[in-house]
């Protein structure tokens, strides 16, 4: 179950895997090599336990939710709120 700051508890189904929280791109565009660039902007990170996540509720109000989610056991570790 994810919580949908408008809809309240939805089913999984109801929603999008948009992917984990890449954090914010680096802003010093010359450092880096293209190498580190494309790593950067490209390749998620992949941890087994705690992952911040982006979803959107695609099958009812359309929001978009950030919850916290455990990638081993696929427990929503932290409700949904507007990201």
């Amino acid at each position: 179950m994810i919580t949908c700051p408008f809809c309240g508890p939805r089913s999984e189904t109801e929603f999008t895997y948009a992917g984990p929280d890449m954090g914010r791109r680096p802003t010093d565009a010359s450092g880096g090599s293209d190498e580190e660039w494309v790593h950067a902007l490209t390749v998620p990170p992949n941890p087994v336990g705690p992952v911040v996540e982006h979803w959107r509720h695609s099958k009812g109000c359309g929001a978009w939710v950030t919850i916290t989610r455990d990638t081993q056991t696929h427990e929503v570790l932290e409700p949904g709120d507007e990201g």
